[in-house]
């Protein structure tokens, strides 16, 4: 095998995303042949060099996996969780669980749908960036039914508090009235964004407490044909069209 960047082969090895890894080598987390090495761009040989990440040996790359999940209500996106509930791992059978796979992005716990996983680091790094995120498409079951002037202010943007006090104004949203059933409305809605809980804020400082939330597609991707709770591959035209 040819030489390779030390934060690249992590990356492929599933430990981290590429930027993630270069902060893991940066605090002097990353040993190579027993030597902590701590500048980036250093290089080595993945057959015969032996790398570990706080003291734990990694593997050589596997081959790059991506999954569609259908996310069932009640699953944690980590690989792990200590509060002992279940992952979106567990609903994966253990050869594809021994890949180092993740899941891409999150889904709360309470929120159901299209979610990506895979072992490519650089893959994750992509996806993540804001000039290549890709629309998220949702079904939102709300509490009462929502004016024109409430749809008005989500197709302009909603004034959120962040965490730490700051004001956000998010993007120009789209949204549609699906159906209206009792004191319940069904709306379509696409976001290009992805902060913490986006959508149940924003209609919850509009008057309108989400009641259920699925994201039923990313970019062109759906989840059809994938039922909840299964997964399916992604074809290579699939990966393509999200790596562009």
């Amino acid at each position: 095998m040819q030489p390779e960047r030390l934060a690249r082969f992590l990356a492929h090895a599933g430990v981290a995303s590429r930027r993630h890894a270069e902060d893991l080598i940066a605090s002097g987390r990353v040993q190579v042949n027993g030597l902590v090495v701590t500048t980036q761009g250093v290089r080595i040989d993945p057959t015969h060099d032996r790398v570990c990440v706080d003291g734990k040996l990694v593997d050589a790359p596997s081959r790059p996996i991506y999954l569609l999940l259908n996310k069932p209500i009640g699953y944690i996106c980590t690989a792990h969780d200590p509060q002992g509930r279940p992952t979106v791992l567990d609903l994966l059978p253990p050869d594809i669980r021994q890949l180092r796979i993740y899941p891409v992005g999150r889904l709360d716990i309470d929120t159901s749908g299209l979610l990506l996983l895979t072992n490519d680091g650089d893959f994750t790094l992509h996806l993540s960036h804001p000039r290549y995120v890709k629309e998220k498409h949702y079904e939102v079951l709300v509490h009462g039914h929502p004016s024109k002037a409430v749809l008005t202010v989500l197709r302009t943007g909603v004034v959120i508090t962040e965490d730490d006090g700051r004001s956000y104004k998010t993007s120009p949203a789209q949204v549609r009235l699906l159906r209206q059933a009792g004191n319940e409305t069904l709306l379509a809605l696409t976001i290009h964004e992805g902060r913490k809980r986006q959508v149940r804020r924003m209609l919850a400082i509009l008057g309108h407490p989400v009641h259920q939330l699925m994201r039923v597609g990313l970019g062109s991707l759906t989840l059809e044909g994938v039922p909840v709770g299964k997964w399916r591959y992604l074809t290579e035209a699939e990966v393509a069209m999200l790596r562009e």
